[in-house]
């Protein structure tokens, strides 16, 4: 199995992965993550505000959620923002979710031509590697959101954790094929006791905590392999339980 990791979605040449694995721990794949877990019908990603109200309002009112976030606060007019907490039981059950965020959803458009797109957070992070392993393909491109265009920790510290776990659990060999992934997984082997300490270190962490208290945000998204939930596209830009 090759693996490559890119930073943000700019960095991604023009091809369509096999299997592609999004991540962007705080928050948009753990948000994504937990709704999912708690009985959502789908979410439908854009990265555009104008094109999420036009498919949403030709939606049911009773059956749909608005998600949208921007600069890590929830966009006025909007149901939710982009909080793993916030997608409960009783707001997400049976709906589909409309949802853009600042990074996240960008990342997600980008390699929606694969022909496995999936959705990764830390809580689900074995989850996805073991779907990852059951479809013995040979590339793997994992794509962190970043911030706004720019490199990101926490989406580094996923995708080493995520590297590592297949290089421990595959039945073949594993390649690193770019330096990227090789600085994530150096990355993960410094904070894996301390994934909680990680986010509120990288700047996303410290740009949330200056905006509010999101420690409960923080515990949610450092929570590893507690989901057995796989995010997966089933049609163009839209994903639900695998």
């Amino acid at each position: 199995m090759n693996l490559t990791y890119y930073h943000v979605a700019n960095d991604v040449p023009e091809i369509s992965p096999n299997i592609a694995v999004v991540i962007d721990v705080l928050r948009a794949t753990t948000t994504i993550s937990w709704a999912l877990k708690n009985g959502a019908d789908s979410i439908q990603v854009f990265a555009d505000l104008d094109s999420l109200k036009e498919s949403a309002f030709r939606w049911n009112a009773d059956q749909r959620v608005m998600i949208g976030e921007r600069g890590g606060k929830k966009i006025e007019g909007f149901d939710l923002g982009n909080s793993p907490l916030s997608v409960t039981k009783k707001a997400v059950y049976g709906k589909r979710l409309f949802m853009s965020t600042t990074n996240g959803t960008r990342s997600l458009e980008k390699v929606q031509h694969a022909n496995h797109l999936f959705a990764m957070g830390l809580p689900n992070r074995r989850a996805v590697a073991e779907k990852i392993i059951s479809l013995k393909s040979k590339n793997v491109l994992i794509l962190g959101s970043g911030w706004e265009g720019s490199y990101s920790l926490e989406d580094s510290l996923a995708a080493g954790a995520l590297a590592s776990y297949l290089k421990k659990n595959y039945h073949s060999e594993v390649n690193i094929l770019n330096d990227e992934l090789q600085s994530a997984l150096a990355l993960w082997q410094i904070w894996e006791n301390d994934i909680l300490g990680c986010l509120k270190t990288a700047t996303h962490g410290k740009r949330l905590t200056s905006l509010g208290d999101y420690e409960e945000d923080f515990k949610c998204c450092a929570q590893l392999d507690c989901l057995d939930i796989v995010p997966a596209q089933v049609e163009r830009g839209v994903i639900r339980a695998s």
